[in-house]
């Protein structure tokens, strides 16, 4: 069956050149040559990005899915390659009614009239890891309108399978290849492999979308369909059904006299919020995923990919979007080297000099000319000339900027997404390193203060008993030192803490 497959991955490579685009640049490059003469029904006119994209589409969903991946990867792929790949929709024949029905028997353990009111044999929507049915809850559990996603039957196996012939196919590019070992497919494919698991579990989905519900709960800009946690298993997902219209349909949208420059701007400040306040955020945010209900605010749907961001990484985030927007690329290059993802020994002045060659040109044009996504993009462009690893998360947050942001302009070809995001991003770090994250800080260590300080005594007690028995002066001096030094810290957190229960009293 392998056998089978892998023949088939090498015909459609051989249909659409693919070893001509690995290997043209190889010392092989002749016998490439000499191969496409042999093989002269192929047509190599077609540009190399719609040659994969094709063959990618060729070999089914998980390929296409792998595709979609890999148009994400912006600071690894050629940007006409990048771009053809976003290209690839994620739409494939829905399975058989009777196989979701028997699916919903295996998940329940009884037929699908029982578990409710009413369900809809015809899907609403598919994709190549499942399909989506709307249904009817009983009265006696709500009787509820919901949408029920089902897993596509024997999903773990054929996915299984092609992983394995990727990751063979990349051991192959890594040897092959002369940038192989650079761009690490490999490591790509691993990381391909994580989502696509994530994604085959519905109850982490279900998990996903709780948690950005309650991240937006009374939300005047966004709705997050509520999950029935009672009828969702791991390949059986049941949340609140959403009306609304695709957003998309731009001209639908007017006629239903949504305000689409505000639309726009909501959508900005939503991606933001989920950013910096949350640091959790959905990274699938493309059209088919995004309706606009009646009252103007955003509907979010499908939640098996997320991102999550460290305060870390907020940081990192913010400095470097204010810096820019500054033109203080000292700053974003300095940004660089204290968040640990440059070398220690990276020369500032040299990081400095590449990035204001990439982004000063792109300061002569109108700030609602400048693309954030862009931006960004290009700094991990250049990043990588410094060695400098590029985080999977913000890889994801990256994809999803630009989705946001090519949205958005859809929306009102005016925003202005700097002058939208910047009072946002301003106020953010004023809260972490102003007096309100100081604040906020010790209101958070208060109860790890209390619960330690009365302890302090004892410890240091037992710290400087400890090498007075092994006679070691030079430790116990240094001990002393350090006794002192935490008593002027005890006294200056007292003093705070004093400060902050007289601040909160008044």
């Amino acid at each position: 069956m392998r056998l089978l497959r892998l023949l088939k991955i090498a015909s459609v490579a051989s249909r659409f050149g693919l070893d001509e685009m690995v290997l043209e640049h190889e010392p092989s490059g002749r016998l490439v040559r000499i191969a496409n003469a042999l093989q002269f029904w192929r047509d190599l006119s077609t540009p190399r990005a719609v040659r994969l994209r094709l063959a990618l589409e060729s070999l089914g969903p998980i390929f296409v899915k792998f595709g979609q991946v890999l148009s994400t990867r912006r600071d690894l792929m050629p940007t006409d390659i990048a771009d053809e790949l976003a290209k690839l929709q994620d739409r494939v024949p829905p399975f058989e009614s009777a196989l979701a029905l028997a699916e919903i028997e295996k998940a329940y353990g009884r037929p699908a009239s029982e578990v409710f009111a009413e369900f809809d044999p015809t899907p609403i929507a598919s994709a190549s890891i499942a399909q989506v049915h709307f249904a009817k809850l009983h009265a006696v559990d709500g009787g509820h309108e919901v949408a029920v996603k089902i897993l596509r039957p024997n999903m773990l196996s054929v996915i299984e399978h092609d992983l394995a012939l990727m990751d063979n196919l990349a051991m192959l590019l890594e040897k092959l290849w002369a940038d192989g070992k650079r761009l690490k497919p490999r490591e790509v494919v691993a990381e391909f492999a994580k989502y696509l698991r994530d994604e085959l579990d519905l109850m982490r989905e279900a998990a996903n979308a709780s948690q950005l519900r309650r991240n937006f709960t009374d939300s005047t800009l966004l709705i997050v369909p509520e999950v029935h946690w009672d009828f969702c298993t791991s390949t059986v997902m049941v949340m609140e059904r959403m009306k609304g219209t695709p957003i998309s349909q731009i001209e639908k949208l007017r006629a239903d006299d949504i305000n689409l420059s505000k639309l726009s701007s909501a959508g900005v400040e939503i991606f933001f919020t989920q950013v910096f306040r949350d640091g959790f955020f959905h990274a699938d945010m493309h059209p088919g995923n995004i309706f606009v209900a009646s009252d103007g605010r955003y509907i979010a749907l499908d939640f098996g990919i997320v991102g999550t961001l460290t305060d870390s990484d907020k940081n990192y985030l913010a400095q470097n979007f204010l810096a820019f927007f500054r033109r203080d690329y000292k700053r974003v290059a300095e940004a660089h080297i204290e968040s640990g993802w440059a070398p220690k020994d990276t020369r500032v002045d040299e990081f400095e000099a590449a990035i204001r060659a990439v982004c000063e040109p792109i300061f002569d044009r109108p700030l609602k000319d400048i693309s954030f996504g862009k931006v960004l993009l290009r700094l991990f462009q250049t990043s990588r000339r410094f060695n400098v690893e590029i985080q999977p998360q913000l890889v994801m947050l990256q994809k999803t900027l630009l989705n946001i942001e090519g949205l958005g302009r859809q929306l009102d070809p005016e925003l202005d997404l700097w002058t939208t995001a910047k009072p946002f991003l301003e106020r953010w770090m004023s809260e972490q390193i102003g007096w309100r994250g100081l604040v906020r800080n010790l209101k958070q260590e208060a109860p790890y203060l209390a619960r330690t300080l009365p302890q302090l005594p004892r410890l240091v007690h037992q710290a400087l008993a400890q090498p007075a028995r092994l006679d070691l002066q030079p430790q116990l001096d240094r001990l002393i030192a350090a006794q002192q030094q935490q008593n002027r810290w005890l006294a200056i957190i007292a003093l705070l803490l004093a400060l902050l229960v007289g601040a909160l009293f008044i």
